[in-house]
């Protein structure tokens, strides 16, 4: 029998098929195996339904095409025959309106072929037996989505804990039922988790795990050649009824996830697939050696060594900017946003702040814009210049946020605010500004009407407000400032009280 070309959708049991009452079908003939699986339905009344036939159907017929004289010939051994060939899965046969009972030589060849044999009643159309198929078929997919779902979401949270590998295999061993093992390069268990298989099978698992794992110095896949084959990253066997899998982690470093399960359920590739990128993830930073780095970094700098010591541990002979971020809308970003925003950055020296994120980025990782956050970036600077990037930094936020930019730099030109210290000209805006900060929409639309230059129109489209109502809150903050906002003197010495807010 020919491999079934089957469809990606999930395949519906028979057992399941006959269980539903409303379409009254009834198995006469065949293995009655709870294995049985269709794949999809085929009506066709050919007496050769072989080369219209993919594998895997329940292929529908009413019996049109069987000739008058065919109980006395062999003609159902081969109809049966061309369908077993073709991979079917099993033959439903409709009473009406062209026969009163299923044929009983068709009966007997389906027995002896082994190929399962349903009867369709009367009141029971073939379109309804298919969209039978098709409703099981989407409880199977969105069963197997949310599985699959809840699943990435409990190995994401566990590749957050203080012990993220040895929660990463306890999760996935518990979604799959069976053992996780993670394999290092030399090829001994790091971390198990899960039930404790046979001998047999964990050493199965052990040279599964070998098929996948590159030798030294090698990548997991390196390019193809007439001369070479590209090393396999992910290998699967069967051991005494337990289902193997092994999947290569990372490129070249040699660790090895290795699973074993009872069976194998629609969606498990998946899980275990998100469970390898995690630990390809953890086990990456581990090697190289960057998770323990950074930790030493912060120690150190705990300790009071200085920033240009510490910043080796980094990267050697790197430059690097302070990026200030805040999210577009209100709200303050959790950490996983911070983290993720660390991500797209390409750092994961992450610190939210209240409602803003600050980064320290390598300088040849400048950042580009990103959609939800507004950016601040300073200048390239040295490790012992970091407290100076950060304060400018926060100033470039400031004014990004101020114009409704993406991202503003800080500019080479020193400014007119870094004459000030930043602690006195804070205590300056808090005076300056308490008659208006009770009320935010006051000082955000004095700020952005200060940046736009006066201008009502603009104000108001920045705002997504009327005109007039940024009318009414200028004047109401030139009342409660008690000063003429047409002075620029007075303007300036706002501005830069608003940048400081």
């Amino acid at each position: 029998m020919p491999n079934a070309t089957v469809p990606p959708t999930p395949p519906v049991p028979l057992s399941a098929l006959l269980a539903r009452e409303d379409l009254a079908l009834r198995r006469i003939a065949g293995p009655d195996d709870p294995g049985t699986v269709v794949h999809w339905v085929h009506t066709s009344e050919m007496a050769d339904p072989y080369p219209y036939l993919l594998g895997g159907e329940l292929l529908l017929t009413a019996g049109v095409h069987i000739p008058e004289a065919a109980g006395s010939g062999t003609y159902f051994d081969d109809y049966v025959a061309r369908i077993v060939a073709a991979g079917g899965a099993a033959l439903g046969f409709g009473v009406a309106p062209v026969h009163d009972t299923v044929p009983r030589a068709l009966v007997e060849a389906c027995e002896r072929y082994g190929l399962p044999l349903l009867e369709v009643p009367e009141q029971t159309t073939f379109s309804g037996v298919a969209r039978a198929v098709w409703q099981l078929m989407a409880q199977a997919r969105l069963a197997e989505l949310r599985r699959v779902t809840e699943a990435q979401q409990s190995l994401a949270s566990a590749a957050s804990r203080p012990d993220p590998v040895a929660s990463v295999l306890r999760q996935l061993a518990q979604r799959l039922g069976g053992r996780a093992v993670l394999y290092g390069p030399e090829g001994a268990e790091i971390a198990r988790a899960g039930r404790e298989p046979g001998q047999e099978v964990a050493s199965a698992l052990a040279e599964l795990a070998g098929v996948v794992r590159p030798a030294h110095g090698e990548a997991a896949s390196p390019p193809p050649s007439p001369s070479n084959r590209p090393h396999p990253t992910s290998a699967t066997d069967t051991v005494s009824g337990t289902h193997l899998a092994a999947y290569a982690l990372g490129a070249g470093r040699g660790f090895v996830l290795g699973v074993a399960a009872p069976g194998r359920a629609p969606g498990d590739h998946t899980i275990v697939s998100v469970a390898a990128v995690l630990l390809s993830l953890l086990t990456g930073e581990q090697q190289s050696g960057t998770g323990a780095a950074r930790s030493s970094a912060l120690v150190r700098l705990l300790l009071g060594a200085a920033p240009e010591d510490v910043a080796p541990l980094l990267g050697d002979g790197r430059r690097w900017v302070v990026v200030h971020a805040r999210p577009d809308g209100e709200g303050v970003p959790d950490a996983v946003a911070a983290a993720a925003l660390g991500a797209a950055l390409g750092s994961a020296l992450v610190d939210p702040v209240g409602d803003v994120v600050r980064v320290l980025v390598p300088a040849d990782r400048a950042p580009d814009p990103l959609p939800g956050w507004t950016l601040g970036v300073s200048a390239a600077v040295a490790p012992e210049d970091w407290p100076a990037a950060d304060t400018q930094a926060a100033r470039a936020l400031a004014r990004a946020r101020a114009t409704r930019a993406p991202l503003l730099r800080h500019g080479p030109r020193p400014a007119l605010a870094d004459l000030v210290p930043p602690g006195e000209a804070a205590a300056h805006a808090r005076t300056l500004l308490a008659p208006v900060t009770d009320r935010p929409a006051l000082p955000e639309t004095l700020r952005t009407w200060l940046s736009l230059h006066g201008s009502w129109d603009r104000t108001a489209v920045a705002l997504s407000v009327h005109r007039n109502t940024v009318r009414q809150r200028i004047a109401r903050c030139a009342a409660l400032l008690e000063t003429d906002l047409d002075d620029p003197d007075v303007r300036m010495e706002l501005w830069f009280a608003l940048r400081q807010i």
